[in-house]
Parts: structure tokens; C-alpha cells; sequence
């Protein structure tokens, strides 16, 4: 019977993880089939217990429901998952749901080895206190930036992931901080992502001209489509990348974690950057 699994969202037709994983199984020589669930705003948990049942053995998970999906599993959560407070990645093991996040380690892995940019001693804005944000935050900060700014509309939001990084205590020497959109102005910085799902409905972020340094690098962790936010950037003369890079990244921790083995990612990203 061939083993089953998922990515989880909504909305969730948007997704290229079921092209990214069915690359994966036959480059590795795996046989799976992977899909695409769409799960009610108000029924996730419901969603993924009747896939499991179905016999899935792993899903991906996807807006708006990473901080649901460690919920469901934070029993059984790995250290990336308690760390961001959020998970985009389950498995099914042992009658358990157990939960990971790899989206930080698909974030610095697309930024340092696909795209040639170290981001120790950068100064770095992180844009979103979200599930996406929190699963990458920790990850940027374990490569000891110079100072990360986290950016939100609602400042509690990220004071809240401010206070993760210092109770955690390490690399106590990164300056961190949480600011309002209106307290970057002034301020540059050197790579500047957007976690936020702005691009979604085409939203502007209201950041201030002048906050990309010379040469800086503006990551949007959306992929597949010009968003406002990579416009701006582009206007300002900034090195703009979409998170293409990243989903594939991440979806080859997820691989590795759901069938023992290591997929190559480069080539895959290259394939998908020519659909």
C-alpha cells in the first residue's frame, strides 16, 4: 500500500509542495502520493485526525493553522516546535501525532547555501509575529546576527516572541527588539523578511522608505507571485527573493524526517523556477 501524506491549509490550491515531494520520492526512489487538503477555518483538528485515520502517515501544514498544529501534537512536539510555538510539520507514529517545525532550518538554508549570504553580524528585520515568524525566528537568531528587529502592527505580539528569545538565553550578546512599523523609521538594516501573509491578498505593509541598507537582500517567504512587499523592495534598489527556495528546503527536512533519507534540493528548485 503506498504511504500517504498531505499538505494541510487554507487556502491550500496555491500549494507546489505535492510537485516539491513527488520530485523528492522519485529522485530517492520512495514511493508515496501526496496531496492537497483543503481544511475548514474552523475544522483543522477534525481534518487531520480523519486523514490520519484514513491511513495518512504525515502532512505538511500551511496558513492559517501552524500554531493549531502544535496544539494538537505539543505533547509530542520537537524542539524546533516548542521554540516557535508553531509546527508545519506532522507524522503519525505509534498511535501519537507528533509535530516539528522546519521552517527556520528551510529559511537559513536557502539564504546561507543557495543564496551565498551569511546573516551572522547582519542586522536583520523579521516582519510578522505569527506562526510563520515564530518557526523561523529562533533558527535566525542561532546564526548570531548583529541585532534582529522583530516588526508587527500589533507590538504585543512581538514583545511576546522578544521574551522567547531572552528566556531561552542564548547568544545573549544579539541585540533583539520589537518595534511598531512607525519605530523603523531611521532605521536600515541588511536582510529585511517578510513572514507576514500580506502577499496573500496583495496587501501593502506600511514600512518606511530607506529601511534596506546598500545591497540588502529582501526575502518574502511567499512564493509564486510579485507581492507589494517585493515591489517596494525592488524600487529600492534592494536584492529581492521569493521563498520558493525555502518551501523546497523544508519540504526536504519534512522528507527526510517522514522517510529516513535526504532528498537534493537545488535541482528541484531549479525545475520549479521554470513552470
Amino acid at each position: 500500500m503506498v504511504d500517504r501524506y498531505a499538505v494541510i491549509g487554507n487556502p491550500v490550491e496555491h500549494s507546489k509542495s505535492p510537485l516539491i515531494h513527488a520530485a523528492f520520492a522519485r529522485q530517492t526512489g520512495q514511493d508515496i502520493e501526496y496531496t492537497r487538503i483543503l481544511a475548514p477555518l474552523d475544522g483543522f483538528q477534525q481534518t487531520v485526525t480523519d486523514f490520519f485515520r484514513r491511513g495518512g502517515r504525515g502532512a505538511n501544514v500551511t496558513v492559517p493553522f501552524k500554531f493549531e498544529a502544535y496544539d494538537l501534537a505539543v505533547a509530542n512536539a520537537s524542539e524546533r516546535a516548542h521554540d516557535a510555538g508553531a509546527a508545519n510539520t506532522l507524522m503519525f507514529e505509534g498511535g501519537k501525532i507528533i509535530c516539528d517545525n522546519t521552517d527556520g532550518v528551510g529559511l537559513v538554508t536557502d539564504i546561507q547555501n543557495n543564496l551565498g549570504i551569511a546573516i551572522q553580524n547582519k542586522r536583520v528585520l523579521l516582519i510578522g509575529a505569527g506562526g510563520a515568524a515564530g518557526g523561523v525566528l529562533h533558527p535566525i537568531f542561532e546564526q548570531q546576527p548583529a541585532m534582529l528587529v522583530i516588526a508587527n502592527r500589533t507590538l504585543d505580539k512581538a514583545m511576546s516572541m522578544k521574551k522567547k528569545v531572552e528566556e531561552k538565553g542564548e547568544f545573549r550578546f544579539v541585540s533583539v527588539a520589537a518595534n511598531e512599523f512607525d519605530e523603523l523609521d531611521g532605521q536600515s538594516f541588511d536582510i529585511v523578511i517578510n513572514a507576514t501573509s500580506a502577499g496573500l491578498t496583495d496587501s501593502i505593509l506600511p514600512i518606511p522608505r530607506g529601511i534596506f541598507a546598500p545591497g540588502a537582500l529582501a526575502y518574502d517567504m511567499m512564493y509564486g507571485r510579485e507581492t507589494p512587499f517585493m515591489a517596494f523592495a525592488r524600487q529600492q534598489g534592494a536584492e529581492v527573493v521569493d521563498g520558493l527556495g525555502m518551501l523546497v528546503e523544508q519540504a526536504a527536512v519534512s522528507f527526510s524526517l517522514w522517510r529516513g533519507v535526504q532528498p537534493e534540493t537545488k535541482p528541484v528548485i531549479a525545475q520549479l523556477r521554470h513552470l
